[in-house]
């Protein structure tokens, strides 16, 4: 493990990222999503045919039921999580630790795929990183990590119903957290130190995602 201080679960009920001390986090999460303070990110598996009326509920139980600290950032997903993957990466002297699960039957073309009811197939994405971003830097970081995703995505030749391209899923969600040690990093653009860290590990983790969904798909 790159990062001091973490602990990394991947089971079929869950991810459970816990850590030992606060971090800092800006995510699109479904609970304690927006800039928050946490101890655990939860990316919870639920069945394709749950309606996930209560989120936030679904969450808690699931925390509380697994002793987990709080506040936690919870995630929703109905991709296999015992399928989840990892990739770990310190260039630049920052270490990123991202973990994805890949769900692909719900892909989209932003701008091109018009308004829809929610339906679950998503792709989540966690990146801890052992730094101390400035807010806008953390904003940054939600979009290298989207354009990676978008990038891997189209080298893998994954379309959509009518053939063409895709840019996700309608329900991608992006977790971005950091241990708030190092230093001040201003900038988490690709070409940024923190960027190139975060862009190379999290490539690694959705690469390996993407190719063993379409794998379990076409095998």
């Amino acid at each position: 493990m790159v990062i001091g201080g973490l602990a990394v679960r991947i089971g079929p009920e869950a991810v459970v990222i816990v850590a030992a001390q606060f971090l800092r986090v800006l995510s699109s999460a479904v609970h304690g999503g927006g800039l928050a303070s946490a101890r655990a990110v939860v990316n919870l598996h639920v069945d394709k045919d749950d309606p996930c009326a209560d989120p936030a509920g679904m969450l808690a139980a699931y925390a509380h039921g697994a002793g987990l600290p709080e506040p936690f950032v919870g995630l929703l997903t109905g991709a296999w999580t015992e399928h989840a993957t990892v990739g770990e990466e310190d260039g630049a002297g920052i270490p990123a630790l991202p973990v994805a699960t890949v769900g692909l039957s719900n892909r989209i073309a932003a701008g091109r795929t018009p308004v829809s009811d929610w339906t679950r197939g998503t792709i989540n994405t966690i990146v801890v990183v052992d730094a101390d971003p400035e807010p806008s830097a953390f904003v940054n970081a939600v979009i290298t990590v989207t354009e990676v995703n978008a990038l891997l995505l189209q080298e893998a030749g994954v379309r959509d119903t009518a053939g063409g391209p895709v840019s996700g899923t309608s329900t991608d969600a992006v977790v971005i957290a950091a241990t708030g040690r190092g230093g001040r990093a201003r900038f988490g653009g690709p070409a940024s130190e923190l960027g190139w860290s975060i862009a190379q590990a999290a490539r690694r983790a959705l690469w390996a995602g993407i190719r063993g969904w379409q794998e379990r798909k076409n095998g």
